[in-house]
């Protein structure tokens, strides 16, 4: 079977960054967090949050749920396999 590059490259551009793979941390820890929940836990910019959220959304590694006026997120299976995949790794 064939790789499909594109849908890797999404997907690794979902990680590709330090705070991405923080917030993967925190909503394995704490599902159903809002993008202000995350941005106070991890000490961001409520934008910067809320950008690696959409990225990470794209490459299919968050589900959201909205909740009145916030909106929850937390982790697909994908995210929770790229996170048994980075713990092997180190």
């Amino acid at each position: 079977m064939a790789l499909d590059y594109r849908k890797i490259e999404r997907l690794i551009k979902g990680v590709a960054n330090h705070n991405r793979l923080k917030i993967l941390e925190l909503l394995q820890k704490e599902p159903e967090l809002s993008v202000a929940d995350i941005s106070e836990r991890l000490k961001i910019g409520y934008e910067n949050a809320s950008d690696h959220i959409r990225k990470m959304a794209i490459a299919g590694l968050l589900m959201k749920r909205n909740d009145g006026p916030n909106v929850r997120h937390k982790l697909t299976p994908r995210a929770l396999s790229i996170l048994v995949f980075c713990k092997r790794l180190q």
